[in-house]
């Protein structure tokens, strides 16, 4: 038994490597999925233990901010700021800077990947009406919205799983993390202003392959709704003794009672797929665990002087992961072994700062460019990596020396 659940175990995490499974139509969420029916179908799970392996609250913080996204969405506010910030008045790199600033902080507070699903199409055609080149814009919206997303604990799903599995308190963990968030918002910006100087115009017009999509029409009642809520659960979390989850769950509830927005249009833009990774996943890791066989591995690294719990090892561990099978699953990997102080801080730094070394390193990096593929502008990875990786690499340089001063 022990053999079969490690080998589902390994093809599982193979999926989350590859993407899918060769010549079946799968994807990560796929993938994950089958390994724990396979696991709950050969009795290596009970049914009940299947279910005691999900952590709810994680699952019901996702979801809920899922929904107060969707509000967000549906009132038209991110194609309204996002007109808004094209039209300033302001240079290319005076202009890039404020896209930065603005998609950081959206992202810290309604995720990294929504904010580059609504913006990046309505950005693109910013950029194409004021004739600016519309990649430097791309990139600076992905890498800010990467690195903007660790600044709290509700940012991206792997912070949340971190903030929820450790019981970080919400204030602490973000004045830990602002000093090197902001330092990584000021090196995305300064990267790609280097790297694009004298080259901001649009000399070439793309070829558009498809319409520019009609925007969203912006609803000020609705948008102010999401944004009441938003604000008054970051107050409650900051000061409020109850559980995150109980208060975005309720604040989730206020904003599906609407009169004019149709609940099936808020579930409909809920991603349910990053839902079932996340169940599927806990399914699939808590069967391992159960078989000893992750306790053996770290013992077996000690012997050879790779200590888990100390935070160079787990520094090191954690950016390799990301990138190998993604930074949900390393997250899910490590955090049975984040025993140091600094430990959380660490893992969700470092799980997201490392999403901007590759395209397929994050959700946002992929959004933002299918989005750019759409319009008739190709970003393919050497593009992405002439920025991606100098930005991952100065960000996680800037986090390691604050964690080493900090610890």
């Amino acid at each position: 038994m022990i053999t079969t659940i490690l080998i589902i175990f390994l093809i599982v995490y193979l999926g989350m490597i590859i993407g899918g499974l060769p010549f079946l139509q799968l994807d990560r969420t796929g993938v994950a999925l089958l390994g724990a029916i396979a696991l709950v179908s050969i009795n290596a799970l009970s049914m009940k233990d299947a279910v005691n392996a999900i952590h709810l609250p994680t699952v019901i913080l996702l979801f809920s901010f899922m929904v107060i996204s969707a509000q967000m969405r549906l009132g038209g506010f991110y194609d309204w700021i996002t007109h808004k910030l094209a039209a300033l008045p302001l240079s290319p790199s005076g202009l890039l800077a404020v896209l930065t600033a603005t998609s950081a902080a959206l992202s810290a507070v309604f995720s990294n990947d929504i904010v580059c699903l609504a913006m990046a199409p309505v950005l693109v055609d910013a950029c194409k009406q004021r004739k600016l080149a519309p990649v430097p814009f791309l990139l600076a919206l992905a890498c800010a919205a990467n690195i903007g997303s660790a600044a709290t604990l509700i940012g991206n799903p792997q912070n949340m799983l971190i903030g929820q599995t450790l019981r970080l308190p919400f204030g602490g963990y973000f004045l830990e993390a602002a000093i090197p968030v902001g330092l990584g918002l000021v090196i995305s910006w300064g990267v790609i202003v280097w790297y694009n100087r004298g080259r901001w115009l649009d000399e070439v017009a793309s070829e558009v392959v498809e319409p520019q999509r009609e925007g969203v029409p912006f609803n000020a009642w609705q948008t102010a709704k999401g944004l009441v809520v938003a604000v008054v659960l970051l107050l409650a979390f900051l000061l409020a003794p109850w559980p995150t989850e109980h208060l975005a769950l309720i604040g989730a509830g206020v904003l599906l009672m609407s009169r004019q927005l149709h609940s099936r249009r808020m579930l409909g833009l809920v991603d349910w797929e990053l839902l079932v990774l996340f169940v599927s996943l806990f399914v699939v890791n808590h069967a391992l665990q159960r078989t000893g066989i992750t306790t053996e591995a770290i013992h077996y690294l000690s012997s050879l002087g790779i200590q888990l719990d100390q935070p160079s090892a787990l520094f090191a561990t954690t950016f390799l992961l990301s990138n190998i099978v993604s930074n949900v699953p390393a997250v899910m990997l490590l955090l049975p072994v984040t025993h140091h102080e600094s430990a959380g801080l660490l893992l969700a730094l470092v799980s997201t700062l490392s999403g901007n070394l590759l395209i397929v390193g994050s959700i946002a990096n992929i959004i933002v460019v299918d989005a750019a593929a759409k319009r008739g502008i190709a970003i393919d990875w050497k593009c992405h990596a002439r920025i991606g990786i100098p930005v991952t690499v100065l960000t996680l340089l800037v986090s390691a020396l604050y964690l080493l001063v900090r610890f």
